[in-house]
């Protein structure tokens, strides 16, 4: 199975406000989809509180301005909570083993020394 991460696209053109994961398997086809937003994420906090908009306002916790040249518009995104969801969402679907221990305890090799004690 694989876990696809795409844009969530708004109602405009080359607007987005989130991501797309869609957890596909090969005969199955799409097996589950979820949207993660960049707001409840606080993605672009931020840049947001630095242009002075919040919730409402035009562009919040949005990318839009797809230009081939110049920075791309995630630049300066805090992707600390998406990486916690999209983990989180994956470890749902493809779980891992747990880890193994640092050092994994052998057993002792039989002593040298002959036992102590008569024998019959």
């Amino acid at each position: 199975m694989r876990i696809r991460i795409d844009f969530q696209s708004t109602i405009r053109h080359r607007e987005y406000d989130g991501l797309r994961l869609a957890v596909l398997h090969p005969h199955l086809g799409t097996l589950d989809m979820a949207s993660l937003s960049f707001a409840d994420h606080q993605t672009f906090a931020r840049r947001d509180a630095a242009a002075g908009i919040g919730p409402g306002w035009d562009g919040y916790a949005r990318i839009r301005n797809w230009h081939e040249n110049g920075p791309p518009p995630w630049n300066g995104a805090d992707l600390t909570g998406l990486r916690r969801a999209i983990g989180q969402y994956a470890q749902i679907w493809i779980p891992t083993s747990p880890p193994a221990p640092a050092h994994a305890k052998l057993p002792s090799p039989p002593s040298a020394r002959p036992p102590t004690g008569r024998s019959h």
